[in-house]
């Protein structure tokens, strides 16, 4: 049987890129909340893994939280319509939240999050993405912390998945197509 690396047509972000991105994205988090107690909510699942080497690196007093958000079912693509399967467990009215993301996308699911989440009065949302794909926006969002911009490929690995598979490569690759074709 294959392994999951045969299913990869190249390599985008090596484990020291993405390790060096994480730094730099704690390093500013670090500075911005230097005197507060941030609230990092993780989107699962596809941030797990980032956020778990992220806050490992920050510096604060922080809480952590995490909401299942789907828009995406078993496809490739983003069909807009958002489902919470679980909310978050903390109250986070007059709380700094950051909410951390493997990948900016179309922006929809971030979008809806925030109008959903804005009308339980935080003091702030701000968003954490290792990957802003701007070539796919459908909304005009923008992320606060942005680590890599990557191109308009079909790209898995380092919790990003295809139909919940590739999540654990330690890298970030391009996805071959006849792997989901």
């Amino acid at each position: 049987m294959a392994g999951m690396a045969d299913d990869i047509k190249c390599v985008l972000y090596s484990e020291d890129l993405i390790k060096d991105t994480v730094s730099v994205l704690a390093e500013r988090i670090n500075s911005d909340y230097r005197d507060k107690e941030p609230l990092l909510v993780g989107i699962l699942k596809g941030s797990f893994v980032f956020m778990a080497d992220l806050i490992r690196k920050i510096d604060l007093k922080c809480s952590v939280d995490f909401m299942i958000v789907s828009s995406y079912g078993s496809g490739r693509s983003s069909t807009g319509a958002v489902k919470i399967n679980k909310d978050l467990s903390e109250d986070i009215e007059g709380r700094d939240v950051i909410l951390i993301e493997d990948i900016l996308d179309s922006g929809l699911t971030l979008s809806y999050l925030i109008k959903y989440l804005q009308v339980r009065k935080p003091a702030s949302i701000k968003i954490c993405t290792l990957l802003d794909k701007p070539a796919r926006r459908a909304t005009d969002i923008t992320p606060d912390y942005s680590g890599i911009i990557c191109p308009d490929e079909f790209i898995v690995g380092y919790g990003l998945d295809y139909s919940e598979k590739y999540r654990n490569l330690p890298y970030i690759g391009v996805l071959k197509p006849e792997a989901y074709t």
